[in-house]
């Protein structure tokens, strides 16, 4: 991990995530003194590749064909981002039977996270154009989930029931072809014979700490268990979470940015508090920090989940400034370079700082 002060060293802060706190960080205020906060700055937080282009993918909608465009689900687990999407013409929508009949020709976005393979059956016999964001990751759980199925195996898919994503995964396959996993209890217990042949492949948001736990358990059970051919946890979720444990010892509170919703979010408070922080908290903006119950804090850990913007980021930044007299570390551990293009369809449509300014600012 590379602890910068940021005080000191102004000039090491590239790449993602350098945003308007980076200036100012010392308070000017001459009327009254303020307690000193040093806030460890994880990087990388906040947007990953597959989230980035999900959005990316809403807002060239809208710019190339016009509202309203249709997003079924939330586009990416973050309200202040669906809500910004909204005051552009999206509309946010469950279920393909809710569009208008007379918008049947306008675009349908399927969201990051993934979905069975009936939706887009659906969408085709209903002669909807659509576009899906599903990150390039997930797509590949679903081919891994695919390919143990080619191969013969039962799918054991290690997720939390109900997330979206895990009911994308389960609905690439025949209903009975995969078993969810959600605990090592679960897996003590699957009543399958023990010499089945099975292939597991995992959430992409998971802990990883509480994944091992799992496929070890897997393992321990079933000889004939077989891995997928790569990792699926996602680099983001990983990357996010070896921040955070470099982060958090020493701590006195550690604020994640992130929605309720969000699997990768909750992961990095857990992550935060078993690395050493005296208190985990999620948030979704500044509004929700308790500020009468930070108290006298003296090192504050502070990190965002994948679907979260770093506007917010800057936002709670603001918010410790307005309190304390504020230095920056920050807690790098990598450096990440993903890109993922957009569909073909949009990629004649030019994407500017100001079409993204709702969720990155204005640098």
């Amino acid at each position: 991990m590379a602890l910068i002060d940021l005080a000191t060293e102004p000039a090491t802060l590239t790449g993602q995530g350098v945003g308007s706190h980076l200036r100012g960080m010392v308070s000017s205020d001459p009327h009254r003194r303020k307690p000193p906060l040093t806030i460890r700055l994880c990087g990388p937080r906040g947007f990953c590749a597959g989230v980035d282009r999900a959005i990316q993918i809403v807002v060239l909608a809208l710019k190339k064909y016009g509202p309203p465009v249709y997003v079924r689900h939330e586009i990416v687990h973050n309200r202040y981002v669906v809500e910004g999407l909204q005051a552009k013409g999206a509309v946010f929508i469950e279920e393909l039977d809710e569009i208008p009949a007379d918008h049947r020709d306008a675009p349908v976005v399927f969201s990051a996270h993934g979905v069975p393979k009936s939706v887009p059956a659906d969408a085709q016999a209903k002669n909807l154009f659509y576009l899906d964001a599903t990150c390039p990751l997930v797509s590949k759980v679903h081919k891994q989930a695919m390919r143990h199925a080619r191969l013969g195996r039962h799918v054991l898919l290690v997720g939390h029931a109900g997330h979206p994503e895990v009911i994308g995964t389960m609905g690439q396959l025949p209903d009975g072809a995969v078993t969810l996993v959600e605990t090592e209890e679960d897996a003590a217990r699957l009543p399958l014979p023990l010499d089945a042949e099975l292939g597991f492949v995992t959430q992409t948001t998971l802990s990883v700490a509480d994944t091992a736990g799992i496929i070890r358990a897997l393992e321990g059970r079933f000889p004939a268990l077989h891995a997928p051919a790569a990792e699926s946890i996602c680099y983001a979720t990983t990357n996010r979470q070896e921040a955070v444990e470099h982060a958090a010892p020493g701590t006195d509170l550690f604020l994640v940015v992130g929605a309720p919703n969000s699997s990768n979010s909750k992961r990095l408070v857990e992550v935060a508090e078993r690395a050493g922080a005296t208190r985990g908290l999620l948030v979704q903006r500044a509004s929700e920090i308790p500020w009468d119950e930070v108290g006298a804090i003296s090192t504050l850990g502070l990190s965002a989940g994948a679907s979260a913007p770093e506007i917010i980021v800057d936002e709670i930044i603001a918010g410790f400034r307005e309190r304390f007299d504020v230095s920056i570390e920050l807690a790098e551990t990598a450096i990440e370079t993903e890109n993922f293009p957009v569909n073909r369809e949009l990629r004649d449509t030019p994407l500017t700082a100001v079409d993204m300014a709702f969720v990155n600012g204005i640098a």
